[in-house]
């Protein structure tokens, strides 16, 4: 892409006028609408970017944008980021602009941010501390840090500045955001998770979310070492992705459970070909043999789209050893389900829930979604001959994230799926606010040993605490 189309997309219909300040309303609202949303922004937008600092950076900016080349190659970011900070210190000099160096980096850093960037969003996600941006409207941007919310003091100039930047995001992917479709899924270059929502929907103006992910994906050893997990089941899930068994990842919002699904995915042998399937595609799987679907959202005229549902049976038809589907969400479970049951074993996904039993009951409910008349029984009869394991994560209340089941489904009693703990976290206490526990084996050995034993990996009895005193 050039230049000049990735600036026309960021900075479409700016201009020397300053912005008239913003209150946070979507079009088309009335009075009351107005009031609602007068009471729902938390911080009344004042309007700043009047001043000098403003009029200044707009001049620059747009004189920068006047003289820069079109045709550079905007991949080169650092051969394009000398270039603008080549004639931005040469406007400076021919406009006899004098600045300090702390406000001439700072300009600096905006401009080329605007340029080349998300704009004010782009040192929060250049900080690695950082795991989550949430943007409620122009003037009040919050961030994740070790699991819990702060806001911070960066703002955009208005809500159209706001909007400049979700364009900027989601036109590269073919996607689209306005009032029709006032909402859209979509990722950065890096993978990040991206949400907008736009009013009418949205009462505070445009809202972003984007859920981070490091560069470096999270290994094994760290999340050890975070304590979200212990190394013994660790070595017990190594087994079972090994030997093929179905895994169902579940948890809360935020709670880790595709960080996780990396993890355990790494585990897959090299020589496997692997479909991964996600609305917005964010897996950093390693495996060389990886065909990467991602669903597709209507076009403007209501047609093309791709639904998850529809790349699950379309995968069946390209011999895929592992499905591995981001997040089910609605009917896609059924055939989900269908294809574990059909000799596509070790295939994995992740749910929302709140405990293991709980997973049971939404995977029942995502697959009436399907839209096909069949029994609880019948459901419930492909859910126990298909799922193997469900390993459920939570964040705590210290923001952690943990793992707390490693839960084997074990088949059917009467019209009842029947489960048995293996792993289950014990909290033991709760020191300056830090949840302190572990998770422990119950004492149970899975009646899937034998499948794992049959795959040439003998796990020790002590992984499952057998042969072990329990201390408390």
């Amino acid at each position: 892409m050039s230049l000049l189309r990735r600036i026309e997309q960021g900075q479409g219909g700016s201009s020397n006028t300053p912005q008239q300040p913003q209150t946070g309303q979507g079009s088309g609202g009335g009075g009351g609408v107005s009031n609602v949303q007068a009471r729902r922004v938390n911080a009344p937008i004042t309007a700043p970017q009047a001043g000098t600092y403003f009029d200044l950076k707009t001049r620059v900016q747009n004189r920068l944008l006047a003289e820069l080349d079109p045709s550079m190659d905007i991949s080169k970011l650092d051969e394009v980021r000398r270039t603008i900070q080549e004639l931005f210190e040469q406007i400076l000099s021919e406009e006899n602009i004098v600045l300090s160096r702390p406000e001439r980096v700072r300009l600096f850093e905006q401009i080329a941010a605007e340029i080349l960037g998300l704009g004010p969003l782009q040192p929060l996600l250049e900080d690695d501390t950082i795991t989550e941006v949430m943007v409620n409207g122009a003037k009040n941007i919050y961030v994740e840090r070790k699991g819990k919310i702060h806001r911070v003091p960066v703002t955009f100039e208005s809500n159209e500045h706001v909007m400049r930047i979700i364009d900027r995001i989601v036109a590269p992917l073919g996607r689209r955001i306005d009032e029709a479709s006032p909402y859209v899924d979509a990722r950065l270059q890096d993978g990040s998770r991206v949400n907008a929502v736009i009013p009418p929907i949205s009462l505070v103006g445009p809202t972003l979310t984007i859920r981070k992910f490091s560069r470096n994906p999270i290994t094994v050893d760290q999340i050890i070492q975070f304590g979200s997990i212990t190394a013994e089941s660790v070595q017990f899930l190594k087994a079972c992705v090994e030997s093929r068994l179905n895994v169902i990842i579940s948890g809360g919002t935020g709670s880790g459970k595709t960080t996780l699904l990396n993890i355990l995915s790494s585990f897959i042998p090299g020589d496997e070909r692997i479909i991964t399937i996600e609305n917005a595609a964010e897996l950093q799987l390693r495996q060389e043999h990886v065909v990467t679907l991602e669903s597709r959202p209507p076009n403007i005229e209501g047609r093309g789209e791709i639904t998850i549902r529809d790349l699950v049976i379309n995968s069946l038809r390209m011999r895929p050893e592992r499905i591995i589907v981001g997040e089910c969400r609605g009917g896609e479970t059924l055939d989900m389900l269908q294809a574990m049951n059909t000799g596509h074993d070790g295939s994995m996904t992740t749910a929302h829930s709140n405990s293991p039993r709980d997973t049971l009951a939404r995977i029942e409910t995502m697959c009436l979604m399907a839209g096909m008349d069949l029994p609880i029984r019948a459901i419930r009869e492909q859910i126990s001959s298909a799922v193997d394991l469900i390993v459920h994560q939570s964040r705590m209340r210290d923001g952690t994230r943990k793992v707390t089941h490693i839960t084997e489904v074990t088949g059917m009693e009467g019209d009842v799926i029947t489960m048995t703990d293996l792993f289950v976290f014990e909290q033991t206490a709760i020191e300056n606010g830090k949840v302190i526990g572990r998770l422990r084996p119950t004492g149970l050995r899975p009646k899937f040993m034998d499948k794992i034993e049959s795959s040439g990996i003998h796990l020790p009895p002590s992984i499952f605490g057998i042969g072990e005193r329990r201390r408390y």
